[in-house]
Formats: C-alpha cells, structure tokens, sequence
C-alpha cells in the first residue's frame, strides 16, 4: 500500500548547496538521503512528496555545513499481510513467477499460481492440467501477499499467492463467475 509519512530529522546542506533557494537544497539533500531506501517501518521510500517546516539552521565546527531540523513527508510503498495487489509477470521459472508490483517484486510459488496441478514448460509457462489456464511473462494478475520478509532490508522478499476466488488473470476471475453461475443454475 502506498502511504504518506511524515519525518522529523536532520538534513545536512553542504556549502555547495549554499547557492540555492534553502527548500530546493533541502529537497536535494533529503532525496539524497531517503530515494531508494528499505526499511520494516518505512518500506520503501519513492519521492519526497513536500517540507512542512525547517527550523533553524545550525553549523557544526569542522564540518562547515549546515544541519537544520526538518519535518517533510515521504511517499512510500510499504506491503502488507493479506493486501491484494495488482501487478505483471516478469519472469516465470520452475518454482513460479516473479511479479512486479509497482515499486516491489514478489514470488508467487507454483503451487500458489491456481487451484490445479501446474507444469513448467519450456516456453516459460506455468500450465494447469486439469483447467488449462496458462500463466506467462506480461500477464497482469491479482494476488494476495502471504509473506513478507525484511531478513535482507535491501531486498525484501514477497510471497503472494494466486489460489483464491477473486485471484489470478482477470480472464480467469471472468471463468469463476461463469462456473458459479452454471452450478446456480444446475441446483435450481
């Protein structure tokens, strides 16, 4: 899920930064410092979204820079358990697929991609036996986060899962709804 967060810290602006308007500077610098970063309690930071307040200014001897306290907001991507997300195959290997939602990738292991017995050909696909539904790089698909591990906070690791109503390729949310309907039909 996306989220606002808004941040208190430090921000140093070297002197060379002197030059610009005191907002663009600190803006560079908390880009510098936040762009790209990974955490449990953040998730991953995307883009500075604005600077609420910057207090004075303060110079530490030796370093000839200035340190002002700042408080700004963060747009960040922080995944959570049981959240469906939307996203594009990638790759698709012996084990499963590799999804890319939005900011973050996660795994889809090939006994989470459907509610069948699943086969990897070599053309990179994933095969139902039994409903013939076939996965393959570029398919856009739901899925539901199962898992979530920041043991390595450069690179977290996302287990979701495709074997639920509602999940998967839109065609075969489309297939559900249509069996549902047959067996209405057959009980009536």
């Amino acid at each position: 899920m996306f989220y606002k967060i808004k941040v208190k810290d430090f921000i140093r602006i070297p002197p060379e930064k002197f030059k610009l308007d005191l907002e663009e500077a600190m803006i560079v610098e908390i880009k510098s410092k936040y762009d790209g970063h990974i955490s449990g309690e953040l998730g991953t930071v995307i883009d500075v979204s604005g600077i609420d307040k910057i207090n004075d200014g303060v110079i530490i001897p030796g370093d000839g820079a200035n340190f002002y306290e700042a408080e700004f907001t963060l747009l960040t991507f922080l995944p959570e358990m049981q959240e469906v997300v939307l996203g594009t195959i990638k790759d698709i290997a012996d084990f499963g697929a590799f999804i890319s939602i939005g900011p973050a990738e996660g795994m889809i292991h090939i006994s989470q991609t459907m509610n069948d017995f699943v086969s990897f050909n070599k053309e990179k696909t994933l095969l139902g036996k039994d409903t013939k539904r076939v996965l393959k790089v570029g398919d856009k698909c739901r899925a539901r986060i199962i898992s979530i591990s920041y043991k390595d906070p450069s690179n977290p690791k996302l287990g979701l899962t495709m074997r639920q109503d509602g999940l998967g390729k839109e065609e075969w949310s489309n297939d559900q709804a249509v069996q549902k309907g047959k067996k209405k039909t057959k009980e009536e």
